[in-house]
């Protein structure tokens, strides 16, 4: 698919693209957001996934005090007196309001259950490349490019933070944006936010060859819709 580049470069002076590196400029104030079964909750507050890892305490019954619990591979959660319940894409207070639902009258006449978080697997963000500890980390509310990459030990003293790029999916289609750290931080546009399955890299790698002629200093986050890698 051709890229309107003309366009691009008549409105502003923004980072250039090859017309040949698969990539089709489709906005430049941010990336479309997640919907949620691109990140199997993209909602705020975070919903339960399988394997993650839940404290649950029940108020007054010994026996169900201070309880850890893994939601299975198919986000199933089996808790004593209840038996299985379906968990995933809960909410922490969701699967309290539903224990206590399902104990009431049973062990106790007004249950006061507690769930929390204790291990998050399904809902995750990469961050790669120049950071003082590259990898996977839970999206736990909302998350920003700063707090992500702040969260990985912030960029080594040879990170170029002029085109960091977060990579994400949304229905199926593959997007990539790219955004200077310098610029977030003076104020010259908001922090971006970014989501489970998101993948932010942090200076040079293959991914960056999908730019070409980046400016040192982006004024305006660049958008691209990926035809192909």
């Amino acid at each position: 698919m051709a890229l309107a580049l003309a366009a691009f470069v008549s409105a502003c002076a923004s980072p250039q693209i090859g017309t040949d590196s698969g990539l089709q400029l489709v906005q430049q104030s941010a990336l479309p957001a997640p919907t949620r079964e691109d990140v199997t909750a993209a909602e705020r507050p975070y919903l339960v996934g399988p394997f993650d890892k839940l404290k649950i305490d029940v108020f007054g019954a010994d026996e169900l005090d201070d309880k850890e619990f893994q939601i299975d591979a198919s986000g199933r959660l089996s808790f004593p007196f209840v038996g299985t319940v379906e968990a995933g894409g809960l909410t922490p207070q969701e699967i309290s309001d539903l224990l206590a639902s399902r104990l009431r009258g049973r062990i106790i006449r007004d249950p006061q259950v507690t769930v929390n978080l204790m291990e998050s697997v399904s809902q995750l963000v990469t961050v790669e490349g120049a950071v003082g500890q590259p990898g996977r980390y839970p999206v736990i509310g909302k998350m920003t490019l700063l707090r992500a990459i702040a969260t990985a030990k912030g960029t080594t003293d040879v990170a170029k933070t002029d085109s960091v790029l977060i990579f994400r999916e949304v229905g199926g289609q593959r997007y990539a944006g790219a955004y200077n750290l310098k610029a977030i931080r003076q104020g010259n546009y908001p922090d971006p936010e970014v989501y489970a399955n998101d993948v932010v890299v942090v200076g040079d790698s293959a991914a960056r060859k999908l730019f070409r002629d980046l400016s040192p200093l982006l004024v305006s986050p660049l958008v691209v819709l990926l035809q192909s890698i």
